[in-house]
């Protein structure tokens, strides 16, 4: 599989997405939610447009969350050397060049340009991630053109018959380094190019411009957006206060409960900015409180934990280590590897993704491995099997057990500052308590 038939469906590629998927969905992420699959179903020309927040785990999302071989495109930068070029090639990645790339690159625009036709005409979908690049804020930036001229100029290269869309693609990461975290993916109502036609024959860059408004806000409602940047940081950390125990709620899902308590956020700050101030200062507070006394929000809204339920988990814990132990020690090299180049990768957007492709590339080097070995050394087959199966779930479970202690521990830590009368823990839960109060309305309106 190359450039000049990219488009085509390659049975390789198919095999690797479904061990990929496999590895994303269940084993890198806790919970992978997706809701709007259906607006993918009908059988359009489509371009499907993600925001762009989380490096390759955005790309990886749509790969994992979305049937048949979507192909992508990324800068030209990174297909310099024959051997990644040729791999990318086989990942379904075209190149798209820019000013930097070097002026005289750019002619070669046109011959991605065809090669997308190719792939539009052949019902496959070209993935687009229209900010260009990415950014770990929760928040839409400004959107290229590039996504809305090759829409617009495919369309006018078959004489506006295709019936192009374009998809709108709300990408949501409860953390975007952790293992084990929460990924929502929303794909929104398909938008038809043709809608622009008029417009674009009249004046291209008018075209671009409206299509691209249009884009934006269409991505906002799928995605959670937090416009304002001096108070970023506190409203990012209210979501988490008030909605983190929805975060694996399928239902209805923590980024809408986020995305309507940010909008009345907003709109408080517009009608009562002391209420508003006030309420972004106690956020502060509180996870200035919390770090401070190192426990997660998780245990303000509990009651003081009973020693006698201490002893019962640290006896359970004791009793289930050795089962942590063989997790631990065969599944450490999916662990410990991955984090080894971390310390010299600046960009720590790019952790999530390298850890996972290493992983992925130990899984499938190592579990065979293990196999073997399995089925060499114990003399029943299906004992051996049992024991292949049950290897990467004994490493969920490793890591799941290293939460349990260190929830117990803080459950523990929040005992004594009961017992103690702790000064800045009774503080917290006075902060904690009046937050709550702040935000009721806005609170019992996303329940």
């Amino acid at each position: 599989m190359g450039k000049n038939n990219i488009e085509k469906t390659s049975a390789g590629y198919a095999i690797l997405k479904i061990l990929a998927s496999i590895w994303h969905n269940y084993i890198h992420y806790r919970k992978v939610i997706v809701i709007g699959r259906e607006n993918l179903k009908n059988n359009f020309p489509k371009i499907i447009a993600p925001n762009h927040q989380n490096a390759l785990m955005d790309a990886m999302a749509i790969v994992c969350s979305s049937p048949g071989q979507q192909v992508y495109l990324a800068r030209a930068d990174i297909f310099k050397k024959k051997l990644i070029a040729s791999i990318l090639y086989f990942l379904k990645i075209l190149p798209v060049y820019r000013i930097r790339d070097g002026y005289d690159s750019l002619k070669q625009n046109s011959d991605i340009f065809r090669k997308t036709i190719d792939v539009l005409k052949n019902k496959k979908p070209l993935v687009i991630l229209p900010e260009g690049n990415h950014a770990g804020f929760r928040r839409l930036r400004q959107l290229k053109k590039g996504i809305f001229r090759i829409a617009l100029q495919t369309e006018e290269s078959e004489n506006f018959t295709m019936g192009l869309k374009i998809i709108p693609v709300g990408l949501s990461f409860s953390d975007y380094h952790r293992f084990r975290s929460v990924l929502t993916v929303m794909y929104g109502e398909p938008i038809d190019v043709l809608e622009y036609r008029k417009l674009y024959e009249e004046n291209p860059q008018l075209a671009y411009n409206a299509f691209r408004e249009r884009l934006s806000t269409e991505l906002k409602k799928y995605m959670v957006h937090i416009e304002s940047e001096k108070d970023y940081e506190a409203l990012d950390e209210l979501r988490e206060i008030v909605n983190g125990k929805y975060c694996t709620d399928s239902e209805n899902p923590k980024v809408n409960r986020d995305k309507r308590l940010i909008k009345q956020m907003e709109s408080l700050k517009e009608n009562e900015p002391s209420h508003y101030r006030k309420i972004c200062n106690r956020t502060l507070k509180i996870k200035e409180l919390a770090k401070k006394l190192n426990i997660g929000y998780y245990h303000l809204n509990r009651k003081k934990p009973r020693l006698v339920f201490h002893f019962l988990a640290i006896a359970g814990l004791i009793a289930l280590s050795p089962v942590f132990l063989a997790g631990w020690v065969l599944n450490y090299i999916f662990y410990k590897i991955p984090k080894l180049p971390l310390k010299n990768i600046k960009d720590i957007m790019f952790h999530g993704s390298i850890r996972y492709v290493i992983s992925l590339v130990l899984g499938l080097i190592f579990l065979p491995v293990y196999a073997v070995i399995a089925f060499v050394f114990i003399p029943m087959w299906w004992l051996a099997l049992i024991v292949v199966l049950l290897i990467i779930p004994a490493g969920i479970f490793a890591w799941n057990y290293a939460l349990m202690w260190q929830k117990l521990l803080e459950r523990i830590r929040v005992r004594k500052y009961i017992n103690r009368m702790n000064k800045e823990y009774r503080q917290l839960m006075g902060e904690y308590s009046s937050l709550l109060d702040d935000v009721s309305v806005l609170k019992n309106d996303i329940q």
